[in-house]
């Protein structure tokens, strides 16, 4: 059964023991304002049995009502009665934290709790169309260092059922992250696409070239035309391979393959694999770990990933002479401290938040003649994260740009 169908249910009979309450409350405030006349013994115990079976099925209402209370207080939509003032009557736990307020008081008007016209007039669509109502709708609010943060909801808003007394009940959900995933997913598809596209369109315009004969006589052009097919070919397994290993690591049930190694011994091998970057160029390497090349547990294959990824964009984007890179470690009782750093053109400050997303690749300006996928820094980003650890990158352009990560042992 649907959440929202059994939150439903839960307000709707909520409702219902209000209002049987208030009656029952009601007639027994004039009762007892009223007094009673007892001529017999009987009717004493008459009157005494039927004011006893009343208390029993009031507690049982009662029990029954704040059982519902408690069924709403957890799950994860936010939900709120309010009458047809638009006064609240109730509202559940998550409301308050879904709109990041201390709490929301009741007998107040929902404008001035949650302060968003956008909700409201949902609310008061419903009471006014006498019908179930749903929107979508985005709040902008500042988060943390004055960063501006908006979120996705969707607000479903429906007149209480006959027999309650008349209102209405609000449900909130928070769709963030569903919108944010889609966008994702859509962007992803569009940059592999493009990305896809440009080394194709390359290959498919030499193969037409080859095919016209134009070159037959031409072997170094021939050659040169195979030199460029080879390159953009393998481009494009690069781009698929990168690809593959980001739904690896973002499939949870495909797990790590975990043990022991030297980290050390890792750098080394991703320094021997971009030798060929590397000849020819002035550029200068310093290792620093502990003298047992500093061990942790993890998955061999991604820590690989890992200090390629960060090496070879190192030097990709600093082509210039004097380049010098240092990979540290420093081991702690619970974590190690894993950095990689250069003293290269550094990243600017509005390229900073967006560096790990998929695709992107910041220096357009500076260095166009740079190739690759853009899904390298991805790449480190989920496989640290799929060891527990977490990320930060500090840069001062011209003068270090650090990638510092903090591993569990």
């Amino acid at each position: 059964m649907p959440t929202a169908a059994i939150v439903f249910c839960l307000i709707c009979l909520l409702g219902i023991i209000w209002r049987e309450r208030k009656w029952r409350d009601e007639v027994e405030r004039i009762t007892r304002a009223a007094g009673l006349k007892i001529f017999e013994s009987g009717t004493i115990v008459a009157s005494f049995n039927t004011l006893r079976g009343d208390n029993q099925r009031l507690t049982k209402e009662e029990y029954l009502r704040r059982l519902f209370e408690a069924l709403l207080h957890e799950i994860r939509q936010g939900v709120a009665i309010v009458d047809d003032q638009m006064r609240i009557k109730f509202v559940n736990r998550t409301l308050a934290h879904l709109f990041q307020k201390n709490g929301i008081q009741l007998g107040r008007t929902l404008i001035e709790e949650i302060q968003d016209h956008q909700i409201t007039d949902v609310v008061q669509a419903a009471l006014k169309d006498q019908r179930r109502t749903v929107r979508e709708i985005e709040l902008t609010s500042l988060g943390a260092g004055s960063s501006v943060a908006t979120r996705h909801y969707l607000i479903e808003a429906a007149p209480l059922p006959a027999k309650a007394e008349s209102g209405a009940w609000l449900m909130v959900h928070d769709t963030t992250e569903q919108v944010m995933a889609e966008q994702i997913r859509k962007d992803f598809v569009a940059n592999a696409s493009h990305e896809l596209r440009t080394p194709l369109t390359l290959i498919n315009g030499y193969i037409e070239t080859l095919q016209s004969g134009v070159l037959l006589k031409d072997d170094a052009a021939t050659q040169r035309c195979y030199g460029i097919m080879e390159k953009h070919g393998k481009r494009i397994v690069r781009i698929v391979e990168d690809m593959l290993t980001i739904s690896r690591l973002e499939n949870a049930s495909s797990g790590l393959n975990i043990e022991p190694f030297t980290v050390r011994s890792c750098v080394q091998d991703s320094l021997d694999h971009l030798s060929s970057m590397m000849e020819g160029r002035d550029v200068r390497i310093n290792v620093d770990f502990p003298a047992d090349g500093g061990q942790i547990r993890g998955d061999r294959f991604y820590w690989d990933q890992v200090f390629t990824n960060l090496i070879e964009n190192s030097l990709k984007e600093n082509s210039t002479p004097g380049l010098v890179i240092t990979l540290s470690g420093r081991w702690f009782s619970d974590h190690c401290l894993l950095k990689v750093s250069d003293n290269g053109i550094g990243i600017a400050a509005h390229d900073l938040p967006f560096v790990f997303k998929r695709f992107y690749r910041g220096h357009k300006h500076h260095s166009p003649e740079v190739k690759g996928t853009g899904l390298g820094l991805s790449i480190v980003r989920r496989a640290v994260e799929a060891h527990g650890g977490t990320i930060d990158l500090t840069s001062t352009p011209g003068v270090e740009t650090t990638f510092a990560m903090r591993i569990p042992l």
